[in-house]
């Protein structure tokens, strides 16, 4: 009896606790994870898959992993590739997605060319954003319009975001501004311009933007420098945007890409770090990882540290 109770406690414990980096199951390598809770009550991240010893961020597809618990999930596989696009071949860079009209809408940036880091002006790469659309949150996604929704700007790390009313917004880094574009009704298209928010006078190098709401308050979230991720708030969806400082610091100079979202009751950040792995090359790369998140009772969000345990899943 003694001896079941103790397997029955080791049992409990190996599954209250979600350890950092995330266990997908598998030594698959992924960032940028874009995650969402749809209606069957699951929640769902949407990644970028880092190759084995890649060059330079050439990466290939996206990967979709679903969970009802936060600790054990499921790989569904690529969900879309550069193979199924007949407008970019590479740079399958971080993903994000959406839920409209009974179909679920894959928004992604994609690319050609080589980037020239040591002579720029030599450099031929560009990048755009496409949407994919399907009627499964795993995919399959197919390319719906078969080109990216704009030309210029070069764009990438976008951020889809459906608002209380039904509209849709679409927010990315574009040649360095702060910019958004409303979608039109069926997400396959930009309504209108796109607009250059106003930011209050505070417009750091960032890459990343991540929107979401709460209690009637619009957060935006980013990687301010690439690294330390740092908010604003708005009384609207296109700002103006009140900059409300750090949410988590930068680890080792690395980049982060991340999105907060709330599954039962409780908001969660998930982002990705820079770790050590058993691989060829010898060098860190890139792992999905996920804390708790609180707010203060003015709505401001409270600082969060890295940490190895991760996310706390108690079962009642």
């Amino acid at each position: 009896m003694k001896f079941t109770s103790i397997l029955i406690s080791l049992f409990f414990i190996s599954t209250c606790f979600s350890q950092n980096p995330l266990n997908f199951g598998s030594n698959i390598l992924t960032a940028d994870p874009s995650a969402h809770v749809w209606k069957d009550g699951k929640i769902y991240i949407y990644a970028s898959h880092d190759e084995e010893c890649q060059l330079d961020f050439w990466m290939k597809d996206w990967h979709v992993f679903s969970s009802s618990d936060l600790i054990n999930w499921t790989d569904h596989g690529a969900c879309l590739s550069v193979g199924d696009l007949s407008w970019a071949d590479n740079f399958a860079w971080a993903p994000d997605a959406a839920y409209k009209n009974g179909k679920y809408y894959f928004c992604f940036p994609a690319g050609t060319g080589f980037k020239d880091r040591e002579n720029p002006k030599n450099s031929t790469k560009w990048m755009g954003i496409g949407i994919a659309v399907s009627d499964s949150p795993t995919g399959p996604f197919k390319d719906a319009i078969g080109k990216p929704l704009w030309t210029e700007p070069y764009a990438n790390d976008p951020c889809l975001f459906i608002d209380d009313d039904n509209k849709g917004y679409i927010y990315f880094n574009g040649g360095g501004d702060y910019l958004v574009a409303e979608m039109a009704d069926d997400l396959l298209s930009v309504n209108g311009d796109l607009y250059k928010m106003d930011m209050g006078g505070y417009e750091p190098k960032r890459e990343g933007p991540w929107v979401f709401k709460r209690n009637g308050m619009y957060y935006y979230t980013m990687p301010e420098n690439n690294q330390i991720l740092t908010y604003y708030t708005s009384n609207t969806p296109k700002g103006p945007w009140k900059y409300q400082g750090k949410i988590m610091d930068e680890e080792n100079a690395s980049n982060n890409h991340h999105s907060i979202v709330e599954f039962n009751g409780q908001w969660v950040l998930f982002y990705h770090r820079w770790l050590d792995t058993d691989s060829e090359c010898n060098k860190k790369q890139r792992h999905i990882c996920a804390e708790y998140l609180y707010f203060n009772n003015d709505g401001t969000i409270k600082p969060i540290e890295r940490t190895e345990a991760g996310l706390s899943f108690k079962k009642i």
